[in-house]
């Protein structure tokens, strides 16, 4: 019993990760609005009720497709960040991990950091996946305040009572840091995203294209925005 349920099992994962990857070629022919099981199930020779009983809806399958790409991405940026042990070149590292893993899944970068698909509503099992990234951030920068070659730029102001506050989230995932950089994080990593999705959807052409040189340029003055010297 117990290797028939593992065949099962197997089988059942085999032709999910089928499913996965028909639904991920449709994304990049038609994007996630035009995502369709029908058309899923068309490819795959497979009857839709078949392929229902895998994913009920569209949104479940967008579901799953949104964590893979936020757990593929945490997982590069967790790599490039065990690359390198100083603090700085593990910043320099994961927004360069993070740049090439984008260029390489445009498709899935969009599903997750471009346009919201209409009528879709993220469910909370997404939240943990798509904070992997930013966790990998913060901790290049606990990892610099505890290894104390983490400087606030001088000048920096304190943040408000009010920015302070909604910053607290921030302060759980790498406590100690000092208010300043706390108030940076999130500029930095809008920054950091902002410059990608400028690059991916073309903004860039016939300006800083390619952008390897600005891009390197760019992330080295927000690792000294965010006091990583």
């Amino acid at each position: 019993m117990t290797t028939g349920r593992t065949a099962r099992d197997r089988a059942r994962a085999e032709l999910t990760r089928e499913i996965k990857d028909a639904a991920r070629r449709q994304l990049a022919i038609d994007g996630a609005e035009r995502l369709s099981l029908r058309a899923v199930s068309r490819e795959l020779g497979m009857v839709s009720s078949a392929l229902y009983r895998y994913f009920p809806s569209r949104d479940d399958l967008l579901t799953e497709l949104i964590i893979d790409a936020y757990d593929a991405l945490g997982s590069h940026a967790e790599a490039a960040a065990k690359s390198r042990p100083d603090p700085r070149a593990a910043w320099l590292a994961v927004c360069q991990a993070i740049r090439s893993w984008a260029r390489a899944h445009p498709q899935e970068y969009a599903l997750i950091y471009g346009s919201p698909v209409a009528g879709y509503q993220a469910p909370a099992s997404t939240i943990r996946p798509a904070g992997r990234v930013a966790f990998v951030l913060l901790g290049i920068l606990a990892q610099a305040q505890a290894s104390g070659v983490l400087t606030p730029p001088a000048g920096s102001p304190e943040p408000s009572a009010l920015l302070a506050s909604r910053l607290q989230i921030l302060a759980g995932a790498a406590p100690g840091l000092p208010p300043q950089i706390l108030a940076r994080t999130p500029i930095a990593w809008t920054q950091l995203f902002g410059m990608i999705n400028f690059e991916l959807f073309g903004q860039f052409a016939g300006w800083v294209d390619p952008a390897d040189e600005f891009f390197a340029e760019a992330t080295g003055q927000l690792a000294t925005f965010l006091g990583l010297s």
